[in-house]
């Protein structure tokens, strides 16, 4: 569901990527985290944030979102297609905040106070679960209540195996066997078995935005969705139909009902939003700002050169990025150097809580299926990432390298000690070769290898592998963010040395998205592609606790290449019901062998450059959830 230079997230998706009168500027950008109204470290130290001043109230900030990256979808009910950190963090969340908020400054944890319930108590062994709704409020005066939260659950079990994109089978909501809301504030769950309660907390429950009663409808009028779960397909159909009439949001009956501490103003479909306080909002801080916007880039360099004529260009940047290509190099991912922006701004990273990679496409039908299934080829090609040279040229010591499924940034007790003793795969284009040719097939350097052996035997190519194939494949990536462009470079002349043919494909990120976010076959989309690279691997959002049944359990939607592995799935399934954190270590050291995809740099989310006279911004939130209502102006 998590950075896109352009990111996925939970990762929904997660990466890099105007109010039109305020901001016209038709280039779109990276965004950054906010403050999660607690205190704590952006995940990397930094710039010391400015303090003092005599507090403003009013004012307009501007936000610069991710390049290539825009909103495209408002409900916050998402298919793989637009399950993105810039749809849910930097868009949604601002106007409909899911059951409970996770993010405690760099900590990926639960945040009672910006949640809206208390927190859930078990019985049972973990087999039961009571909530309780805090006295919330929507927009148009009714509560937030037990109700709508039922209201969720039973339209995920209507439509989640193909229109949600944390959808994993035998996961939420298949294994609860009964739900009801007890009270206007009260609900109460039962399970299947004996969950890890962690667990339960934080992929299942985090996976669930109430929704209010006026949504209950379709386009001939009320429906019964809240109570008759066999409505909720054509309710869903009609919400579905209107988020994506992205002309309509601002002024739609339907979204202006919110919860969060915002409502949207204005948008249009080049990404500029304009966001307005909820005078409503039942939350523990108020807006103060008079406005909230959000500009689009197309590309890192344009966001960089509105920075840079800062107020002086009539468009100034209130929290903006700087892109690696322009920033002062370090040695490690924990400092930063002089800040080459004006002194208008200070710098401040933001890593988030994720992993990065790019997924194989193991059902492909462009006739590549047979290699990516194949261990051997996986090694190899990942072998030709070179993680410590992207991480030192491009990235300029901004990053970590992804070392399997679970994220090593911010620390956390969920890495195991193979994960922190670093990259399994260091680059060795050596190793690369010998995989290659030990499986039957005749390397030609800076040509193109074919397999001259067919078969299953141990020197074979490989089942489903005829005579005379090519490892020949076209790699989309997404454009805007430059080190992903210039990783993807560096990776196709690896390749080239032991006669892998990667022809790049560079294209918006949205595309690549449509492309490759999701499980061909669960999701009913062309399965014609063979790799796919939106940037930003994956935000772990809203599923918190790095299990892997989103991304690698056999037959999820947000499974990407369609991995399938019954030891895997087993190693998976024991992480979901056993307390001990062993299951998870167990698992992850596994995975990290089996390359499911090829692991890649995590970039820093962003570089932010936050102008001086913004307060409540730092700390930044490893979740990557913005808080603009805690952002205020100051006057020396």
């Amino acid at each position: 569901m998590g950075s896109f230079p352009s990111r996925r997230r939970s990762r929904r998706l997660l990466g890099a990527a105007c109010a039109a009168a305020a901001i016209a500027i038709t280039a779109a950008a990276c965004g950054s985290s906010g403050t999660s109204g607690t205190s704590g470290t952006s995940g990397s130290s930094g710039a010391a944030a400015p303090t003092g001043g005599t507090r403003v109230v009013g004012g307009t900030a501007t936000y610069a979102l991710p390049p290539s990256t825009t909103p495209n979808y408002i409900f916050p009910f998402d298919s793989s297609t637009y399950f993105s950190v810039v749809n849910a963090e930097d868009f949604q969340y601002l106007l409909y905040r899911p059951l409970y908020w996770f993010g405690n400054g760099a900590s990926p944890t639960l945040n009672t106070s910006l949640s809206l319930a208390g927190k859930p108590v078990y019985s049972d062994n973990g087999r039961n679960v009571t909530i309780t709704m805090k006295d919330w409020k929507w927009s148009n005066g009714t509560p937030v209540t037990a109700q709508n939260v039922v209201f969720w659950i039973h339209m995920m079990q209507a439509v989640a195996s193909t229109d949600w994109g944390a959808y994993v089978p035998g996961g939420f909501p298949t294994n609860v066997s009964d739900v009801k809301a007890t009270s206007p504030t009260t609900l109460t769950m039962t399970m299947n078995k004996a969950y890890n309660q962690t667990w339960f907390t934080s992929n299942e429950l985090s996976q669930i935005t109430p929704m209010p009663e006026a949504w209950d409808r379709t386009a001939s009028g009320a429906s019964h969705c809240t109570t008759t779960v066999s409505d909720c397909a054509a309710v869903y159909s009609y919400l579905d139909s209107q988020s994506k009439s992205l002309s309509s949001w601002a002024g739609s009956p339907i979204w202006g009902i919110v919860d969060g501490p915002w409502r949207l103003s204005s948008f249009n479909a080049d990404g500029n939003s304009t966001f307005v306080p909820n005078k409503a909002y039942s939350g523990p801080v108020k807006a103060t700002l008079a406005q909230f916007q959000e500009v689009p880039f197309t590309t890192e360099s344009a966001e960089y050169n509105v920075l840079q004529a800062g107020s002086a260009g009539g468009n100034q940047i209130d929290v903006g990025y700087l892109p690696t290509t322009d920033a002062p190099p370090t040695k490690s991912a924990n400092a930063i150097g002089t800040n080459p922006l004006n002194s208008s701004y200070y710098l401040s990273p933001l890593y988030a809580w994720s992993i990065n990679y790019f997924p194989l496409n193991y059902q492909s039908t462009t006739g590549n299926g047979p290699v990516i299934k194949q261990l051997y080829f996986r090694q190899a090609l990942q072998y030709l990432m070179n993680q410590a040279a992207v991480i030192s040229g491009p990235l300029k010591g901004y990053g970590v390298p992804t070392v399997g499924p679970v994220g090593s940034v911010p620390a956390t007790n969920y890495l195991s000690s193979t994960g922190k003793s670093g990259d399994p795969w260091p680059y060795n284009p050596g190793k690369a070769k010998s995989l290659l040719t030990s499986h039957g097939w005749n390397v030609v350097a800076n040509g193109t290898t074919s397999c001259t052996h067919p078969g299953t035997a141990t020197t074979d190519c490989g089942a489903g592998i005829k005579q005379g194939q090519q490892l020949s494949f076209t790699l989309p990536y997404a454009t805007g963010t430059e080190w992903i462009a210039q990783e993807m470079t560096q990776l196709q002349s690896n390749a080239s040395q032991v006669g892998i043919k990667l022809s790049l494909d560079p294209r918006p990120f949205d595309q690549v998205t449509a492309i490759a976010a999701g499980n061909c076959v669960v999701a009913h989309i062309s399965c014609n592609w063979d790799m796919g690279n939106w940037g930003g691997g994956w935000t772990f959002v809203p599923d918190y606790y790095p299990t892997g049944e989103t991304l690698f359990l056999s037959g999820s939607g947000a499974n990407s290449g369609g991995y399938t592995n019954s030891q895997n799935d087993s190693l998976i399934n024991d992480t979901l019901t056993s307390n001990s954190v062993n299951s998870l270590y167990t698992w992850q050291n596994y995975l990290a062998q089996q390359l499911p995809v090829i692991w890649q740099p995590n970039g820093v989310y962003q570089l932010s450059e936050i102008v001086n006279n913004l307060r409540g911004v730092i700390p930044q939130s490893t979740t990557l959830g913005i808080n603009p209502e805690n952002w205020y102006f100051v006057k020396s």
